[in-house]
C-alpha cells in the first residue's frame, strides 16, 4: 500500500476585522506605516501590501478614516473598477512617524502566535506518512544497503529526532538531504507572527522556498486572495542546515535594535520541516550543551523563547531534528542525552560490492571508461594497505583525480594501474617526520 503526501489544510483567510485577534491600534499603525512607506492608495493595493482580504482591509481603512488619519483623495481609478483612492492626512503622517519610531515593521499583518499554533498542528511534520518507495525515490542518487532504509523509514515517518553517526565520507549529509526531498508536500509559513504586541518575522527566502508566487495582476489577485490567508507563504517544507558554525545564541530570538523587531531563530524557521545539525562535535559549544538545549523541545514539542524584556513564552517545536556526527555517540553524550534522541542510526562505509557499484555509477556520470586491470589493481594492491576499509566518497575522489591527470597530460579519459597509484597518493597523507 502506498501513501501519497496528504494535502495540508490551508489557513482560512479572516472575514472580519474582529476575527484578527490583534490589537486594533497595532493593525491601524501597521496600515498607516505601510501607506507612509509604500506607494499604495487603492484598497486593492493596500490589501495586497498588508496581506489581508479586501473587505477586511476596507474595514481597517474606515477605522483609520474615522480617526482622521486617512482621507479619500476623491479620485476614482477607472482602470481598477472605479476604486477610490486614499492618502494619509497630516495627522496620519505624524502618527505614522511616531509609530515607525517605535517599530519599523510595516507590510504583512502578523499572525497571532495562538492562531499560528493551530496551523502548525494542521501541517505537523508528525502527520507525514512516508513509505519505502518514496524514501527510495528520494535516495535514488545514493547506493545504500537495504537494511539502512529499514531503519530510516520509521525514523522519518515518526517525525522524531535522529542521530546518524559513523566514519566520515559515507554520505550522512547526502542522506539528510534525501530525507528532506522525500517529504514532498507543501506547508504554510507565516511572514510574521505576533506575541505581546511584538512582531517576529518568520518567513525567510533563504530558508523557505515559495511554492508559488502571487501575480501583480489585480484580477488574478482577486481570484486567488481568498483561497487561503495570504499572511502566510505556501512553501516546500523548510530545511535548515547548520554545521560547525552553530552556536547556542543562534537558537534565540534575534532582536534588531534599529527596526525594533525580532527575527525567528533557526529552529522556529524550520517548523514543519527538517533541522539538520551536521558535523556535531565541531562546534565551539560541546555537543552535550547543544543537546541539553534541545531536550525540552524534543520531548514536549514546544520551545521557550525570551523577549528583550526578559519575558519568556512558548512557541511550537515541530521539527524533524537530524544530528550527524563522525564521533561515536558514547564519546560526546551522556546516557541521559542519548536516551532522549529517539533513533540512532550507524552509517557505515560500503562493502566491496557496493563500492564497485558506486565506482561504476560515478565513472559513468563522469564519462570515464572502466578498466578491469585498474580495478583489480585498486582492490588487490591498494585497499589491503588500509585494511580494505571502503568509504562512499572514495570513488568520486579517485575518478576526479584521474580526470585531472588526463586533462593535464592532454590524453583521453582513461584509468590504468599507474593512474590509480597517482590518484591514491592524493587520497591519504603519509605519516612521516617533517625535518625543520
Amino acid at each position: 500500500m502506498s501513501f501519497e503526501p496528504t494535502s495540508v489544510v490551508a489557513p482560512p483567510a479572516p472575514k472580519r476585522l474582529n476575527e484578527m485577534n490583534l490589537s486594533p491600534v497595532m493593525m491601524r499603525d501597521i496600515l498607516i506605516k505601510t501607506l507612509f512607506r509604500k506607494n499604495v492608495d487603492m484598497v486593492s493595493e493596500i490589501a495586497e501590501a498588508i496581506c489581508l482580504p479586501i473587505p477586511v482591509t476596507q474595514e481597517l481603512v474606515d477605522l483609520a478614516r474615522e480617526q482622521r488619519l486617512i482621507e479619500a483623495t476623491g479620485t476614482l481609478h477607472a482602470n481598477s473598477g472605479n476604486e477610490m483612492g486614499y492618502q494619509l492626512t497630516d495627522q496620519g503622517k505624524a502618527r505614522a512617524l511616531d509609530a515607525l519610531s517605535q517599530s519599523e515593521y510595516y507590510g504583512a499583518m502578523p499572525v497571532p502566535l495562538a492562531v499560528y499554533q493551530e496551523q502548525v498542528k494542521r501541517q505537523s511534520i508528525r502527520n507525514i506518512m512516508i513509505n519505502r518507495d518514496q524514501l527510495t525515490g528520494a535516495m535514488g542518487h545514493l547506493i545504500l544497503p537495504p537494511d539502512l532504509l529499514d531503519q530510516l523509514g520509521p525514523a522519518v515517518s515518526s517525525g522524531r529526532s535522529i542521530l546518524m553517526y559513523g566514519p566520515p565520507g559515507n554520505g550522512k549529509s547526502s542522506i539528510s538531504n534525501g530525507i528532506r526531498d522525500a517529504l514532498g508536500d507543501k506547508i504554510y509559513v507565516p511572514r510574521a507572527i505576533e506575541y505581546a504586541g511584538q512582531v517576529i518575522t518568520v518567513y525567510d527566502p533563504i530558508v523557505h522556498s515559495a511554492a508559488e508566487v502571487q501575480k501583480d495582476d489585480p484580477n488574478s489577485l482577486r481570484r486567488t486572495a481568498n483561497r487561503y490567508d495570504t499572511r502566510y507563504v505556501r512553501c516546500e517544507r523548510p530545511t535548515v542546515i547548520t554545521g560547525g558554525e552553530l552556536s547556542l545564541s543562534m537558537l534565540d530570538l534575534v532582536y534588531n535594535p534599529t527596526s525594533r523587531t525580532y527575527q525567528a531563530p533557526l529552529q522556529l524557521k524550520s517548523t514543519g520541516g527538517v533541522f539538520i545539525v551536521d558535523d556535531l562535535g565541531r562546534q565551539e559549544e560541546p555537543p552535550q550543551a547543544l543537546i541539553n538545549r534541545w531536550i525540552v523541545p524534543l520531548e514536549e514539542g514546544k520551545d521557550i523563547l525570551a523577549l528583550q524584556s526578559g519575558e519568556k513564552f512558548e512557541v511550537p517545536f515541530d521539527t524533524l531534528v537530524i544530528f550527524s556526527t563522525n564521533f561515536h555517540p558514547n564519546e560526546i553524550f551522556d546516557k541521559a542525552a542519548l536516551r532522549r534522541i529517539f533513533f540512532k542510526i550507524k552509517i557505515d562505509g560500503p562493502n566491496q560490492e557496493d563500492f564497485l557499484k558506486i565506482f561504476a555509477m560515478m565513472a559513468r556520470r563522469r564519462k570515464m571508461p572502466l578498466d578491469e586491470a585498474a580495478l583489480v589493481h585498486l582492490l588487490k594492491k591498494k585497499y589491503p594497505e588500509i585494511d580494505n576499509v571502503y568509504a562512499n566518497y572514495q570513488p568520486i575522489f579517485l575518478i576526479d583525480q584521474m580526470i585531472a591527470i588526463c586533462e593535464f597530460e592532454g590524453i583521453p579519459y582513461q584509468m590504468s594501474p599507474e593512474l590509480i597509484d597517482r590518484a591514491w597518493a592524493n587520497m591519504f597523507v603519509k605519516e612521516e617526520a617533517i625535518v625543520h
